[in-house]
């Protein structure tokens, strides 16, 4: 990446040999942009060319990409209020993976209800796996429980309610 910024790639991924779909690389560029925003700053804007400019960026789901970067970067005070209940330690504490991870991944619990909760919590976990600490994934996990047991407890009764069924 070039321009006004310092560069602030993501750590290396730990495994990126299996099929990754348009949407999970969509939220690895998403992540990227999080990640660079807390550690270097930016424009949303200015982020958002930045990672378009990448080769990889021709396999991303533009239009969910663009939607959960400029949106979670715009509600960045109000999901941090809703993710800072949830945690045993201050925001700013967490590591900047994890905190782009939880940032991302609320925004898509409230603003994306199409998507199974289960399925998001299962790509952020992955998220956490690839670029994360060592248990970074279990901490993001605990969290994105609790979060979706609030943001989605319609959905969770659900899905409670038809296994209990079978």
């Amino acid at each position: 990446m070039s321009g006004i910024l310092p560069d602030t790639p993501l750590p290396a991924a730990k495994n990126t040999e299996k099929y990754k779909s348009r949407r999970r690389i969509a939220r690895e560029f998403v992540l990227q942009g999080i990640y660079q925003w807390r550690t270097a700053g930016g424009t949303t804007n200015f982020i958002e060319q930045q990672l378009r400019e990448s080769e990889e960026f021709r396999h991303v789901d533009e239009k969910h990409f663009t939607h959960v970067l400029q949106g979670t970067l715009q509600q960045v005070d109000e999901l941090e209020k809703i993710i800072q209940p949830c945690l045993d330690r201050p925001l700013d504490e967490l590591s900047p993976v994890e905190f782009a991870i939880l940032l991302l991944s609320t925004f898509e619990l409230i603003h994306h209800p199409e998507i199974p909760y289960r399925a998001i919590l299962n790509e952020a976990i992955e998220l956490a796996r690839t670029f994360g600490g060592s248990d970074g994934h279990k901490y993001v996990n605990g969290v994105l429980d609790k979060l979706a047991a609030q943001l989605r407890s319609i959905e969770i009764q659900m899905q409670k309610a038809t296994k209990n069924r079978v």
